[in-house]
């Protein structure tokens, strides 16, 4: 029979079994899961527009005309 290992969490360097937290920290405990996966999603959004930026930049280089010296 397999053992059932207790799921803890760790806060502010404090381990708690999850099972007993009211269960209002359990909810709280999952609003701050779900918002850092938005987080992480928002996170890879980002780096998703900051390469196409740079992709975007890279080729208005390569279309513009060379500069012209004026002196």
């Amino acid at each position: 029979m397999a053992k059932d290992k207790a799921q803890t969490v760790t806060i502010d360097g404090s381990e708690y079994n999850v099972s007993d937290l009211s269960e209002n920290a359990r909810n709280q405990l999952l609003n701050l899961r779900v918002t850092d996966q938005e987080i992480q999603r928002l996170n890879q959004q980002l780096a998703i527009a900051q390469t196409a930026r740079a992709a975007y930049a890279r080729i208005l280089k390569d279309e513009l005309p060379e500069a012209q010296k004026t002196h």
